[in-house]
């Protein structure tokens, strides 16, 4: 069984980002990049899978510029065997990259894809379910647990009242929760072999996918400071000034 793994590069979680000046976007520039930490957990789910003799082979994807490719060396090495860069100067949102996955999923002839669940740069949650529906596979969002057996796929997923078990035939499509797994660190000696390990490119261009963006950014900028709190002598005064200060009256 091949498992397709996509990550995405974007800003450090532990770096404070800003707008930039003139409000058009988030400042990278000279910032901390780093794969995106739920697709962390998804790549080492994949080698753990691979590990127990369950997955033949770990493909990781990523989408965008070539400066991506940093990011799937570190995804090889975690252990990913294979890694391609779809390249495209084009601002990705999550229907493209959907598509782009979708394309490449064919092309390897993956029977898994195992996404995180969501990016924290732009918190969408989109594109593990985009994917499957372009490709008409079943998917598990939210994976706390991933148990792949006689053709199947059991998943066990967060809810709001608790967890869920669902069983899927595969090929399919699992986004991972924060509580699958705990990624492993990459070592020095599987940093070095990461760098003869094969990382093929394709150019978006030649997928005969439409990638422009669908959805525009008008202006980004940092929320209003939160206002100290205040106490009051009253039942009278406070409906006094949620009547009148903050307007919720």
């Amino acid at each position: 069984m091949k498992v397709l793994v996509p990550v995405k590069r974007v800003a450090d979680y532990n770096i404070k980002v800003r707008p930039k000046s003139d409000g058009s976007g988030v400042e990278l520039a000279n910032v901390k990049m780093s794969m995106n930490p739920f697709d962390e957990i998804a790549v080492e789910e994949a080698v753990r899978l691979k590990e127990a003799g369950v997955a033949t082979e770990v493909v990781a994807v990523s989408c965008g510029s070539a400066v991506c490719q940093e990011t799937l060396r570190t995804a090889l090495a975690m252990g990913a065997d294979r890694a391609i860069l779809v390249e495209t100067d084009v601002e990705l949102q999550s229907l493209a990259v959907a598509k782009l996955v979708k394309v490449v999923a064919e092309k390897e002839g993956a029977q898994l894809v195992i996404c995180g669940k969501q990016a924290i740069d732009d918190d969408a949650n989109q594109t593990a379910q985009m994917l499957a529906a372009l490709l008409d596979w079943g998917q598990a969002t939210y994976a706390s647990k991933v148990v792949v057996a006689d053709g199947s796929i059991e998943v066990t997923r967060e809810v709001d009242g608790g967890l869920e078990t669902v069983r899927l035939a595969l090929p399919a499509v699992v986004s991972a929760d924060l509580r699958l797994n705990e990624p492993r660190y990459a070592t020095l000696p599987n940093i070095m072999k990461a760098k003869k390990k094969p990382l093929d490119t394709l150019k978006a261009s030649e997928l005969g996918v439409d990638v422009s963006p669908r959805v525009q950014t008008l202006s980004v900028y940092t929320p209003p400071e939160r206002k100290g709190g205040i106490k009051v002598g009253s039942v009278a005064e406070l409906v006094q000034k949620l009547k009148d200060e903050a307007r919720v009256l």
